[in-house]
């Protein structure tokens, strides 16, 4: 039995012998890998001749400083070249014009609101004449003065008469107030038509640039003409857009004076015409004749 064990262990060891034997020899069916290249020769250099080591590359700074405003229109200013001169007149004007329209146009102004009280509660209890009423308007001397010292000229005459005086004086005083608004409405409208002008020069000059130095490649002399095309546009619509804006507001500031003088001038034309006064002259009679008749 012991015999029989140590022949089978004897065999299975040989077995294990000729299996690790075939598996260590190359399969010949797979295919031959083929041999790597070899590496060229390293050229031996002086020590002089090597190239210097790269330095260690220092990480980029995310954060972005943006210019500043002030920064900015400086950079615009410097791109307007020669076109900077109309552009300034132009602010300007507009600043100047209409920042006085502004201060001119203001109600107290136009419209002293003392004054108008004072004046019309006079007319209305008969304590002014013809040339004491005279007399106050030109010495006020605001726009609602002159208008109704142009009625107060047609002291006693019809109705229609004084009216038209009124209105005629009216328009005057509008025209007066209208003063300027014309320019302020003419800067708005050409400064973008310079800077249109600025845009196409701009575009000119680049094309120029291209046929005479074949500069299709080279964007620093293209970046001049193509900042003056942009900055000039960009300018002559930051120029007009306030100047409408204020061209829009005072016009419409003068009609709602205009609408607030006309109606104070019809409660003028009913006191001072003479229609107004034979109205007025005869109320005193009337509460004349009711004391009178109180006291029996």
């Amino acid at each position: 039995m012991l015999l029989r064990i140590f022949r089978t262990g004897l065999f299975l060891l040989g077995l294990f012998c000729l299996a690790e034997a075939a598996w260590a020899q190359p399969d010949p069916f797979s295919p031959t890998p083929s041999p790597a290249p070899a590496a060229p020769p390293v050229a031996l250099q002086p020590a002089s001749e090597t190239a210097p080591a790269t330095p260690t590359a220092t990480p980029p700074n995310t954060a972005v400083q943006r210019p500043s405003f002030a920064t900015v229109l400086l950079q615009m200013a410097g791109s307007l070249s020669y076109f900077s001169i109309p552009f300034g007149i132009a602010t300007l004007l507009g600043i100047w014009f209409v920042t006085e329209r502004i201060v001119v146009l203001r109600r107290g102004r136009v419209i002293p609101k003392p004054f108008v009280g004072r004046f019309l509660k006079l007319l209305e209890e008969g304590e002014l004449t013809r040339d004491e009423a005279l007399q106050i308007c030109e010495e006020n001397g605001s726009p609602v003065a002159t208008v109704f010292a142009s009625g107060v000229r047609k002291w006693g005459k019809p109705s229609v008469e004084v009216e038209q005086a009124i209105i005629d004086g009216g328009e005057r005083e509008v025209n007066i107030l209208r003063t300027h608004l014309r320019l302020i409405n003419g800067i708005a409208t050409i400064s973008p038509l310079i800077g249109l002008l600025g845009t196409v020069w701009g575009m000119l000059e680049s094309f120029d640039k291209i046929a005479q130095a074949g500069a299709m490649g080279n964007t620093q002399e293209l970046a001049g003409g193509i900042a003056l095309a942009l900055v000039t546009t960009a300018v002559g619509l930051l120029i007009a857009i306030p100047c409408l804006t204020a061209y829009l507001y005072l016009a419409a500031r003068i009609d709602r004076l205009v609408m607030e003088m006309d109606d104070l001038g019809q409660r003028v034309v009913q006191l001072i015409s003479a229609e107004g006064l034979a109205e007025r002259s005869s109320r005193p009679r009337k509460s004349a004749e009711a004391a009178s008749k109180r006291g029996a």
